[in-house]
């Protein structure tokens, strides 16, 4: 079974997504009213939507009940405003294909689909939990690519076994190889539209013809990566890259596996949440902590965009 066509494709895939933080209270809890608070500082600074329970939003992290109460919030707090798309990171095939159906009845417009979790699949096993999940929601999917993270690659043997599956539509693309960016277009055409999501090829996937960004470290500077896409729309390719460049440190902590607690003290430093995570991850310590410490601190004085609103 496969879900019907999908509508405004163009604006649903289209500018900067940052990969929002999940907020956790001093006992580890979700913290709704402060997670609340990232989203709407985030949409109020112009990002063009939203990536709800992703890898920074520590999806694996949270129990099926705290997935949905973070989504139930996401779209109380700025349904309507932008998209809202979640990360579907299960097990079982099984309980993505439920988790899907629950993100539609919430309101969600579109999933973030990932390979199954701890298994390593064959192509056949990937294309089968992809077409299974896709079966059992109406909403658009965009397939994750991340093969350093998840040790699976999304394979063109799997992508050309999903050509008729009409939902899936996208492919964040977090190789760390910016020649899979072309192999994809050339292969696929308009098929599958392909966004960027590794931030420190970001840009040149963009000038390679990614339609948009899903991103860590806007999260933490949401006004310059705006300022990015927008550089990027108009064809100022020296403004881009002005940008990009003074970027860059910090965009290099979204390929490293402690990005999540980078991106949450980054957060915390500039005023926009609360660098506490959730085991078995550990906010960071002794020289790593330093160092994130300084490169944010460096880019906040050097900052190209002056103004941003906070979610404090």
């Amino acid at each position: 079974m496969t879900g019907g066509p999908v509508t405004n494709q163009d604006n649903l895939w289209r500018g900067v997504y940052p990969a929002a933080t999940t907020q956790f209270s001093a006992d580890g809890s979700i913290d709704i009213d402060a997670t609340q608070r990232v989203l709407t500082a985030l949409v109020d600074d112009g990002v063009n939507g939203l990536i709800l329970l992703g890898t920074c939003g520590e999806n694996n992290s949270l129990d099926p009940d705290e997935k949905l109460a973070v989504l139930r919030a996401g779209v109380e707090a700025v349904g309507g405003r932008v998209p809202l798309i979640t990360g579907v990171s299960e097990f079982t095939t099984h309980r993505a294909a439920l988790y899907a159906k629950e993100a539609e009845k919430i309101g969600l417009d579109a999933l973030m689909l990932l390979p199954a979790m701890v298994y390593v699949p064959t192509s056949e096993e990937l294309a089968t939990h992809f077409r299974t999940v896709a079966g059992a929601t109406g909403l658009p999917i965009m397939l994750y690519n991340n093969p350093p993270a998840y040790r699976v690659s999304v394979d063109f043997a799997t992508l050309d076994g999903l050509r008729d599956v009409e939902t899936i539509v996208a492919i964040k693309e977090s190789a760390p190889d910016p020649r899979r960016f072309t192999d994809v277009i050339n292969r696929y055409g308009d098929r599958y539209t392909v966004m960027a999501g590794l931030d420190d090829i970001a840009l040149e996937g963009l000038m390679l013809g990614a339609s948009g960004w899903v991103s860590g470290l806007t999260s933490a500077f949401p006004q310059e990566s705006v300022a990015l896409i927008a550089a990027v729309d108009r064809g100022d390719w020296e403004e881009a890259r002005r940008i990009y460049r003074w970027f860059m440190p910090l965009l290099h902590l979204d390929a490293d596996h402690d990005l999540v607690q980078s991106i949450k003290l980054a957060e915390e430093i500039m005023g926009r949440g609360s660098e506490r995570v959730r085991l078995p991850r550990l906010p960071l310590a002794g020289q790593r902590r330093a160092d994130v410490i300084a490169m944010v601190e460096e880019a906040a004085r050097t900052r190209p965009v002056a103004k941003s609103s906070v979610a404090a």
